[in-house]
């Protein structure tokens, strides 16, 4: 059964929710809640953690890998 949830909105543009993306580790660990962005494709908004350092704001591109 699908699990519905209501993700927070988006605080730069009140328009969008941010919602999480997960990815794997070097190891192929899980990591879950990487990053949240924000739905709408105007705004852009994300907030990452990246080496156990957060970041935001940063361009999102579509990864070829």
């Amino acid at each position: 059964m699908e699990e519905l949830r209501d993700w927070p909105a988006c605080q730069k543009c009140q328009q969008g929710k941010l919602i999480p993306l997960s990815d794997y580790g070097r190891e192929g660990a899980p990591i879950t809640f990487k990053a949240w962005v924000c739905t709408n494709p105007d705004c852009g908004f994300n907030l990452r953690i990246d080496n156990g350092e957060i970041s935001f704001g940063r361009v999102i591109g579509q990864s070829y890998k």
